[in-house]
C-alpha cells in the first residue's frame, strides 16, 4: 500500500479547522448589546445590574485595565429554530491561545441569579434544549477587563500591573454576541476527530493501530459533505465507531483525571480580582457537574471556598449540594496553596489548622492529602507538619520544571527532618493544566518512571493559573478515552480514590529523603524584600500576641482576642500564596501586601501593648518582656523581669586604619574600607574570618535570567561580580559604641552600623539599603575559616543540612537556598552562625587557599535585594533596613537561640514587678514555638514545641498554672489516640523527643 499518511492527516486538519468545526454553529442571529462601565473598582451585583447601559456594537473597543463593564444582551429566538438547541455566543474579545489570563465574564439572570463564567475557552451560554421559538432572551455579563500582562513577548516590563499606573485606554475589542444554533451531532463529531487523530499522532507509524484509525479517519472524512456537514455528521461518526470501541490493552497505563482549576490567589491580578475568578469558575464547575454525571472536580485553597461562601451567596448553595453529592471535591486541606520554603514553623502549621478546620466546620470533610502542584520546591521540615495535621498525602507536580535534574520517581515515600514519611505523587503528564489532548495522555504513560510496580498516575485537568476549569469538550475526550487501543485509559476519580489505589499497588515504593528542592524559581528567595520582612515580622507579632494574651488571660482574666487572632493568622497564611511571599505578582499585589503588613503590626502590637500592660500591673519598675524562647539576661523565656547588667564595649582606633571593637567575647576589626577583616572570638583564641579576605562585603552582580525575572536567578550571575569597597563615611557611631560605615554606588547608597552587644558573643550589622539599581542582585559576604563538607539551614521545626560541595549536579544546582533564622557551619567543637531577621536566599561556597596555610575558606552570602523588572517594574526600589549578626564560636544550638533572639526583640515596659512565663521548659533544646488558648474558646492552653537541635531531648515542660489534665494533640488540637501519653506529676510535665521531633500538648486548666 502506498504512504498517503501525511496526505490524510493534513486532509484532517483543514477539514476539522475550515468546515466541521465552524458547522457546530450553523445558524446565528445577533443580539442586541448595551453596556455600562462601572467608575472604579466593581459593584455589587445589584448594583450592575440595575445600572442603565448605553448601546454598543460588537467591533467596539471596550475595558480600560482593570475595569469592570456590565454588558446588557437581548434578543429573541427566531421561530424557525423551535425544536432545536440554541445557546449564546458571548466573545467579549478572546484569545483562545490565553485562558485565565485577559478579560473574562460572569454572566447573570435579570434576577441576580449567576449562570456560568465566560472565558476564551468557555464562550457560550445555553438558551434552551429543545427551544420552542421565540423566546425572549435577556443576560448580564459582568466582565472584567483585566490587562494581559504575560503576553506572547513575556517578561516584558510593563506599567500594566498597579491600577495606578495601567492607564485608561480600552484593552479588548467585542467580537461575537449572537444566538446560536448548536448541533450537538457535529460538535460530537469534532471530538471523535480530535481524540483519534491526537492518538494517532502519538503513536508509532509502524504501529497497525495508528493505521487502522487513519483509515477509520479517512472513512469519516469521505462521508462528509463539505456543504452539508450537519446532515452527514452522523454517517461520518458512524464510520469511527468500531475505531473508537476497540478497547485498550491490559497493561495500558490508568489515569484517574481530576476536574481542577488551579487558581492563583493573586499573581498577575490582584486579590480583589481572585474573589471573582473563583466565582466565575466554581459557577461553571458546578453546571458542568449538572450535565454530566461522571465528571468529579476538586478545588483546595479553603480561603478560595470562603471567597464563594462571603461574596457569591447562590454559588455557594450550588457548591455545597454538589460537595454533599460527593463530586465538588475540597483539596489540600491548606488555607491557601502556599510557599513551603519560607513560611516559618506554626505558619506552616497554621496553613493545615486553618484550611482543614473550615472544611471539617463547613462539610464534615477531612483531607488525606496535601495538594500544591504549583509550590516552588518544598521544605525538608514539611512531611512531619502533614502528618501532625493528621493527613498522609502530598501531590505536586512542579518538579517537573527543575532545570537541571530529572526527578527518578513519580510515586515514592518523602521523608522529612524527623524521620516522618508521606506517600508522594508528582503526576507525570507534567501539567496542572491538563486538556485531555492526546499528546498529554501519551507524555504521562511514557513519562511515568515508575512502570513495572504501578500504573496509576494522576491528572489535574482544566484549565488554571487563572481559572476557568474543566470544559464540557474536556469531559467529552476523557469519555473517549475510558478504554480506548493505544492510549492510557482515563477515569474521574477523586484524589481520595487515586491516592487509595496507588498506595494499594505500590506498597513499598522508593524513599527521598530530604528537601524536595526546585532546580528553578530560585529568586523568590529574595524578590520582592518588604514582602518578605512583612511576613516574617508577622508571624514573630503573631507568636508574641498569643503567648501575652494567653499568659494574661490565664493571670489576669484578659480577653482572649479569639476572633482577633484567628482573622489576622488567616489574613497572613493568606500572603503565603506561592507568588504573593516568593514576589512573583504584579506591582498592585505587593503594593497591598505592604499596606497589609503594616496594617496588621498596628493590630498585633496593641494586642501585646494591652496584654503586657495587664502583666505589669501598676508600678514604675522597668520590665523588659522576652518572647523568645529562650532565657535572655536573666529574663525568663516568657516572662518579664529586669534584665542583668552584662558587661561594657569598647570602639578603639586600628593601628592600620579603621577601628575595633572589644567586648571582652570578641574583638572585630574593621579595616579602612569598613570591611570586617578580623573576628576574633578570644575565649577559644579562633579567628573567624578567612585569610586575606573580608567579611561584611557587598557585592554585586548583574541580573538578568534568560525567563521568569522575577522568578529566576540563573548561575552564570557570578560570572560577573563587583565587590562595593568604595566609601563615602567610615566613623564611630553616635553611641559612642558602633561603627558607621556608608557606601554609593551607582544610584544607591548603603548606610550599615556594627555594634558588639555587651556580654554577647556576636557581631551585630545592620544595613540599611537605598536600593535604585535595575537588573541588579546584591549579596553580603561572610569568608569564614571553616572546613566543612556540609552546613545546616533552618527550616520548619528544625534544620536541614545542605552540602558545600558540588560534587554532582544536584549539588551544583543549589546555588541558591533558603533559611530562616540561621545558617550554621561548623568543624568539630566550634562553629560559626549567621542569623538574619528577614532574608531567606543565601549561598555556601568553599575554596581551599592556595597560599598562606592551605586551609578552607567557606563562604556564606546573604541575599540582600534583586531588582527584576518583570512583572513589577520597580521591585524594590527605595528604602530597605535589614539585621544580621554573625555568631563566631557558635554551635547549633547557638545558633537556634540566636536566631530567635535577632528577631524577637525584648519589650520594655512600666509595672509593678516580675512576670513568670505560663509554661517554662527546662531543656534549651526543646523549642516551644505557641503558647496560647485553644482554639474552641474551652480556656485550655495549648503549647507547642519540638527538638531544635538535632538529637535526643529529654525535657520537663512546667505549667505556671493548676492543670487537670494533659492531652497530646494533632496541630487541630484533638487529642492523639497512639501518642505516648507523657508523665504528670502537678504541673510538672516529663516529654522525650527524638531528632527534630514535634509535640503539641493540650493543658486542661483546673
Amino acid at each position: 500500500m502506498h504512504d498517503d499518511r501525511s496526505l490524510v492527516e493534513a486532509r484532517l486538519k483543514r477539514v476539522l479547522d475550515e468546515r466541521i468545526r465552524p458547522a457546530v454553529y450553523p445558524e446565528s442571529v445577533p443580539l442586541d448589546v448595551a453596556v455600562w462601565h462601572a467608575p472604579d473598582e466593581p459593584v455589587p451585583v445589584a448594583e450592575g445590574l440595575a445600572a442603565e447601559p448605553a448601546p454598543i456594537e460588537v467591533g467596539a473597543r471596550w475595558g480600560a485595565p482593570w475595569g469592570t463593564s456590565w454588558f446588557r444582551v437581548t434578543g429573541t429566538v427566531p421561530r424557525d429554530w423551535a425544536g432545536r438547541t440554541v445557546e449564546a455566543i458571548l466573545d467579549l474579545g478572546f484569545d483562545e491561545n490565553m485562558p485565565g489570563f485577559q478579560c473574562e465574564g460572569l454572566v447573570y439572570r435579570p434576577d441576580g441569579t449567576p449562570v456560568k463564567g465566560l472565558n476564551p475557552r468557555n464562550q457560550w451560554v445555553r438558551v434552551g434544549a429543545p427551544v420552542e421559538g421565540g423566546e425572549e432572551v435577556r443576560l448580564h455579563i459582568e466582565a472584567a477587563s483585566n490587562p494581559v500582562i504575560l503576553d506572547y513577548h513575556p517578561f516584558r516590563p510593563t506599567e500594566l500591573g498597579d491600577k495606578e499606573t495601567a492607564g485608561h485606554a480600552p484593552q479588548y475589542t467585542l467580537t461575537r454576541m449572537d444566538l446560536a444554533v448548536f448541533d450537538e451531532t457535529v460538535w460530537e463529531l469534532v471530538l471523535d476527530l480530535e481524540v483519534l487523530g491526537e492518538l494517532m499522532a502519538e503513536l508509532p507509524v509502524e504501529s497497525a493501530r495508528r493505521w487502522e484509525i487513519l483509515r477509520g479517519v479517512e472513512r469519516a472524512l469521505d462521508a462528509v459533505d463539505l456543504q452539508d456537514v450537519g446532515g452527514t455528521a452522523a454517517e461520518a461518526r458512524s464510520r469511527l465507531a468500531g475505531v473508537l470501541a476497540t478497547p485498550a490493552g491490559p497493561s495500558a497505563h490508568r489515569i484517574s483525571a481530576v476536574g481542577h482549576a488551579h487558581i492563583d490567589s493573586a499573581w498577575l491580578w490582584p486579590l480583589r480580582e481572585t474573589v471573582r475568578k473563583v466565582a466565575r469558575t466554581t459557577a461553571n464547575m458546578t453546571a458542568l457537574l449538572e450535565d454530566e454525571p461522571d465528571f468529579v472536580f476538586a478545588m483546595s485553597q479553603a480561603q478560595q471556598w470562603a471567597w464563594v461562601k462571603e461574596h457569591r451567596p447562590e454559588v455557594w448553595a450550588r457548591v455545597k449540594k454538589a460537595v454533599a453529592d460527593g463530586r465538588f471535591v475540597p483539596a489540600g486541606g491548606m488555607w491557601v496553596e502556599s510557599d513551603t520554603n519560607m513560611p516559618g514553623s506554626e505558619a506552616m502549621a497554621r496553613q493545615f489548622v486553618h484550611g482543614k478546620r473550615f472544611f471539617l466546620d463547613e462539610f464534615g470533610i477531612e483531607n488525606d492529602e496535601a495538594w500544591l502542584p504549583d509550590t516552588f520546591g518544598f521544605a525538608a521540615g514539611l512531611p512531619q507538619i502533614i502528618k501532625a495535621a493528621g493527613a498522609k498525602y502530598l501531590l505536586t507536580q512542579k518538579i517537573s520544571w527543575s532545570a537541571t535534574n530529572k526527578f527518578p520517581h513519580h510515586t515514592f515515600t518523602w521523608e522529612g527532618i524527623d524521620g516522618t514519611r508521606i506517600f508522594t505523587h508528582f503526576p507525570p503528564v507534567d501539567t496542572y493544566n491538563c486538556s485531555m489532548k492526546g499528546s498529554e495522555i501519551a507524555h504521562a504513560a511514557r513519562n511515568f518512571k515508575d512502570k513495572g510496580v504501578a500504573r496509576h498516575s494522576l491528572a489535574p485537568t482544566g484549565w488554571g493559573d487563572g481559572g476557568g476549569g474543566t470544559t464540557r469538550e474536556m469531559v467529552a475526550k476523557a469519555a473517549r478515552l475510558r478504554d480506548l487501543e493505544g492510549s492510557a485509559t482515563v477515569a474521574w476519580e477523586t484524589p481520595a480514590a487515586f491516592f487509595a489505589k496507588a498506595e494499594a499497588e505500590y506498597p513499598n515504593p522508593p524513599v527521598w529523603v530530604g528537601e524536595l528542592y526546585l532546580e528553578l524559581h530560585r529568586a523568590t528567595l529574595t524578590s520582592q524584600a518588604k514582602t518578605k520582612q512583612g511576613n516574617r515580622r508577622s508571624e514573630h507579632l503573631l507568636r508574641e500576641a498569643e503567648l501575652w494574651a494567653a499568659t494574661a488571660a490565664v493571670r489576669t482574666g484578659f480577653p482572649y482576642p479569639y476572633e482577633e487572632l484567628d482573622r489576622i493568622w488567616k489574613t497572613v497564611l493568606l500572603h503565603q500564596f506561592h507568588d504573593i511571599l516568593p514576589g512573583s505578582s504584579i506591582a498592585w499585589v505587593h503594593r497591598e501586601a505592604r499596606a497589609t503588613y503594616e496594617r496588621l503590626a498596628g493590630e498585633l502590637n496593641a494586642v501585646v501593648d494591652a496584654a503586657q500592660r495587664a502583666l505589669a500591673g501598676e508600678g514604675r519598675r522597668e520590665l523588659v518582656f522576652n518572647a523568645a524562647p529562650h532565657d535572655r539576661r536573666g529574663v525568663p523565656a516568657g516572662g518579664a523581669g529586669a534584665p542583668a547588667v552584662e558587661g561594657t564595649v569598647s570602639v578603639g582606633p586600628r593601628p592600620d586604619g579603621g577601628y575595633v571593637l572589644d567586648n571582652g567575647l570578641l574583638r572585630i576589626g574593621i579595616d579602612e574600607r569598613g570591611l570586617v577583616v578580623s573576628a576574633y572570638d578570644i575565649g577559644a583564641d579562633r579567628e573567624t574570618v578567612a585569610p586575606g579576605r573580608a567579611a561584611n562585603l557587598l557585592q554585586l552582580h548583574p541580573d538578568f535570567p534568560n525567563m521568569w525575572d522575577a522568578w529566576d536567578v540563573d548561575e552564570f550571575y557570578r560570572n560577573t561580580v563587583t565587590d562595593l569597597t568604595g566609601l563615602d563615611e567610615l566613623a564611630v557611631g553616635e553611641d559612642g559604641e558602633s561603627v558607621r560605615i556608608v557606601r554609593s554606588f551607582g544610584a544607591s547608597r548603603v548606610t550599615q552600623v556594627l555594634s558588639l552587644p555587651p556580654g554577647e558573643r556576636r557581631l551585630v550589622l545592620d544595613t540599611e539599603v537605598d536600593w535604585h539599581e535595575t537588573e541588579k542582585f546584591l549579596k553580603l559576604a561572610f569568608p569564614l575559616d571553616v572546613h566543612a563538607e556540609r552546613y545546616a539551614s533552618e527550616t520548619q521545626f528544625g534544620h536541614f543540612h545542605r552540602p558545600t560541595h558540588t560534587n554532582t549536579s544536584w549539588e551544583a544546582a543549589k546555588f541558591e537556598a533558603c533559611n530562616h533564622r540561621f545558617v550554621h557551619l561548623e568543624e568539630p567543637g566550634w562553629g560559626v552562625a549567621v542569623v538574619n531577621d528577614s532574608t531567606y536566599g543565601h549561598d555556601v561556597t568553599r575554596t581551599v587557599r592556595t597560599d598562606g596555610d592551605g586551609g578552607t575558606t567557606t563562604t556564606v552570602r546573604v541575599s540582600l535585594l534583586r531588582a527584576p523588572r518583570f512583572p513589577d517594574p520597580e521591585t524594590d526600589q527605595g528604602v530597605h533596613r535589614f539585621r544580621h549578626a554573625l555568631v563566631p564560636g557558635a554551635g547549633i544550638g547557638d545558633a537556634v537561640r540566636e536566631g530567635w533572639r535577632i528577631n524577637v526583640p525584648e519589650r520594655r515596659v512600666t509595672g509593678a514587678g516580675d512576670v513568670a512565663p505560663l509554661v517554662r521548659v527546662d531543656q534549651e533544646a526543646v523549642v516551644v514555638t505557641a503558647v496560647k488558648l485553644a482554639d474552641d474558646g474551652s480556656g485550655d492552653v495549648v503549647v507547642r514545641f519540638h527538638e531544635a537541635h538535632g538529637g535526643r531531648a529529654h525535657a520537663t515542660l512546667t505549667a505556671g498554672f493548676d492543670v487537670a489534665g494533659v492531652a497530646v494533640t494533632d496541630l487541630l488540637e484533638r487529642p492523639l489516640a497512639q501518642a505516648t501519653a507523657p508523665v504528670v506529676d502537678g504541673e510538672r510535665i516529663t516529654v522525650r523527643l527524638r531528632p527534630f521531633e514535634l509535640v503539641t500538648l493540650r493543658l486542661r486548666r483546673a
